[in-house]
């Protein structure tokens, strides 16, 4: 079995950390980077930090995703595309939203495809990218559950959903709003798709 040890050399080094299969790492990597991203944001994020937290050498970040541009493109697209595609498309936005709702311990793995778009709002090409990939996914999705024929207007309603989204996901575990970050989970699901279901429904002719 291929191992990945975090071993660096040199008299007074470090303890190396503990070898692990090359699977494991890769795991370990995603996770420290979804984590420190979610709290830190892109730019506030270094190799260093995320090799720390995932207890191997920094080395096996670039190994593994060529750069932190990589590593952050993976962690945050990947498990925000594994949300949008794990179950039926009418079901994406109160499936998105019960994640967003389900993690209070810190950890941010369910919600990392948010707040690290979130955090990350600076201009690296890194971050901008991986936005344009969610809000095209997303907003794509989204649209084709808007009743109307109009096609720009089947966008923008989308995109107002969406905009909701990302307003309950910072207002629930950035900005901690009292309201929002007690609300009973299933109660803020059911008000959000409630409402979602009439922006998404014909509109009357003028």
């Amino acid at each position: 079995m291929t191992s990945d040890s975090g071993t660096s050399g040199g008299a007074g080094a470090a303890r190396p950390a503990r070898p692990r299969d090359s699977a494991a790492t890769r795991r370990a990597l995603l996770a420290a980077g979804r984590e420190l991203f979610a709290s830190a944001g892109y730019e506030g994020t270094t190799v260093r930090a995320v090799a720390e937290r995932a207890g191997v050498n920094q080395a096996l970040l670039f190994r593994h995703f060529g750069s932190k541009e990589g590593l952050f493109a993976e962690a945050v697209t990947g498990q925000a595309l594994d949300l949008l595609h794990d179950g039926p498309a009418d079901q994406v936005l109160p499936r998105t939203l019960a994640a967003i709702l389900a993690t209070d311990d810190g950890s941010a793995d369910d919600v990392a495809l948010f707040l690290a778009a979130l955090r990350s709002a600076g201009n690296t090409d890194a971050a901008a990218a991986v936005r344009e990939e969610l809000r095209v996914a997303y907003g794509g999705t989204l649209a084709r559950l808007v009743a109307t024929d109009d096609r720009a207007d089947a966008d923008l309603r989308a995109e107002l959903a969406l905009a909701w989204l990302l307003g309950i996901a910072l207002l629930r575990k950035v900005i901690r709003s009292e309201a929002v970050a007690d609300a009973d989970p299933g109660t803020v699901v059911g008000h959000v798709t409630r409402a979602v279901e009439a922006l998404f429904a014909p509109t009357e002719p003028s």
